[in-house]
């Protein structure tokens, strides 16, 4: 029975790793009784980050969800606690649960016009910079995990059409030669997407700190201070401004220089499978599929408009968009609708555990001595220590939880007459750029960067928790080091 028990825990994850887990659980209790609460949520916190670093080895929710069930067994937080948080965060579960699950109804056209731009822009440093900028541009009024689905979608599309082009043409049979030729060539193209899914992903990042509609954080910080979507965009262009332009000047760089990690390049087998599949699809247009592919643009257009004006709750946009779609395209059984869902529902379940460990580090106040801390500068150097510890700790635990802590105690100690209402400005444009830059370091940063790590892409193209760090670090060292200065310089 023992021996089944073992085998049967975190199923065929390494031994190790399974006795870390063990460990973790095991010491949590006496850290929480003989130490602190207070060290014990700390040490949750960098327990569940080991976990997500681990994401290809066990996916996050079993050895997760066991840490966040002992947090709550044990008393470090309770369950009224991760209901609160749950709660708080209900607009962006909706948003995974039904946003997401609607770009599934429009992916068609997607794909089209990606097909088109891997096919005739051959260059990796233009393609590179093109993926940045449409994905900077349009994050900026859509927002970014609906965004990051999108590019999800169309890189998974190009990995399914290489493979099925590798099986059609036999491309593994055949001598060993050939064989680990084929090998280096997949490895080419994964590391071809890796390049291009993360230029993508960092182009969401400093795009969605760009508006009020871009991240959760900017809405809320935008109506405390009662900001217009041009206000926002006005206090926060002496900061995003520049690091944008930082961002679109590495990405072309990071290809053309081959930094570690980057320089991969479209093999000719895959290019040529994409235009094989371009021009099939363009020969299988008929008046059905023009009828899907205008229905589609359509949808696409009221998206953007509707998330643009934030006319409703983002989740509830996603709901209206797939009711229409299903109603006008002919979806009208069950499994018409599961496919959609699919890739949503396991990131949701995942980020509820999260939401259960953000309990932690609000019930245990974890961030409140960073926070006195910076509250001891004045001026310009409290400006800097606030950009610090928003951006440190946002990599470590959460931009949206971090920037809701310490928007609302600025907030409170404005209201107790501690500072101006002008030096208030420049203190909630600090937190804005604060916890949407430098969280780009790490996927537990960013939801969206955290849906990639967690997505059926990623072990396919091998996008590990580590290799994200790493393609990240140059543009996470550029844009925080541009943001640094522009805060001290230009707010």
């Amino acid at each position: 029975m023992f021996t089944i028990l073992a085998d049967n825990f975190l199923g065929k994850t390494p031994p190790w790793y399974k006795l870390t887990i063990l460990a973790f659980l095991a010491i949590n209790p006496l850290a929480f009784h003989l130490i602190s609460p207070f060290a014990a949520g700390w040490l949750l916190l960098m327990e569940f980050v080991f976990t997500l670093a681990l994401a290809l080895k066990c996916y996050p929710i079993p050895s997760g969800g066991l840490l966040a069930l002992e947090a709550v067994i044990i008393g470090i937080t309770t369950p009224d606690g991760v209901y609160r948080e749950v709660s708080a965060n209900l607009p962006t579960l909706l948003l995974l649960i039904f946003m997401v699950a609607s770009v599934h109804y429009v992916k068609d056209v997607f794909f089209l016009v990606f097909n088109k731009l891997f096919i005739y822009v051959r260059r990796k440093y233009l393609l590179s910079f093109l993926f940045f900028l449409i994905s900077a541009s349009v994050s900026a009024f859509l927002d970014a995990l609906t965004l990051m689905a999108v590019i999800i979608a169309v890189c998974s599309n190009f990995y399914s059409v290489y493979h099925r082009y590798q099986v059609s043409h036999k491309l593994f049979e055949g001598g060993d030669d050939k064989i680990r030729m084929t090998e280096r060539e997949l490895d080419e193209f994964c590391g071809f997407l890796r390049n291009i899914i993360m230029h993508g992903a960092i182009g969401t990042v400093i795009g969605g700190a760009m508006t009020i509609v871009g991240e959760p954080q900017n809405m809320m910080i935008g109506t405390i201070l009662n900001w217009s979507f041009l206000g926002f965009f006005a206090h926060c262009s002496l900061i995003s401004v520049p690091v944008m332009i930082t961002g679109l000047i590495v990405c072309p760089l990071l290809e053309i220089l081959r930094f570690p990690g980057f320089g991969y390049q479209l093999p000719e087998n895959a290019r040529r499978a994409i235009f094989e599949n371009y021009m099939k699809t363009l020969h299988q247009i008929d008046r059905r599929k023009t009828y899907l592919y205008v229905v589609q643009s359509v949808a696409a257009i009221l998206i953007f408009l509707a998330l643009a004006f934030h006319i409703a709750e983002v989740g509830l946009i996603g709901i209206a968009l797939i009711v229409l779609l299903a109603a006008f395209t002919g979806a009208t059984r069950e499994h018409d609708f599961v496919d959609a869902f699919h890739n949503a529902m396991p990131f949701v379940t995942l980020l509820a555990i999260f939401f259960a460990i953000l309990a932690v580090v609000h019930d245990q106040h974890l961030v409140a001595p960073l926070l006195t801390w910076v509250f001891t500068f004045q001026g310009k150097a409290q400006l800097l220590a606030l950009y610090l510890a928003n951006g440190t700790l946002s990599f470590v635990s959460d931009n949206v939880f971090i920037a809701s802590v310490f928007i609302n105690e600025t907030h409170r100690a404005f209201l107790a007459g501690a500072f101006p209402a002008e030096w208030f400005e420049k203190l909630a444009v600090v937190v804005n750029m604060g916890t949407n830059v430098p969280a780009m370091a790490t996927p537990n940063g960013h939801a969206a960067l955290l849906f990639l790590l967690t997505s059926a892409l990623a072990p396919m193209i091998r996008l590990s928790y580590m290799q994200m760090v790493k393609l990240a670090l140059p543009y996470t060292v550029a844009m925080s080091l541009a943001g640094g200065l522009a805060v001290y310089f230009w707010l």
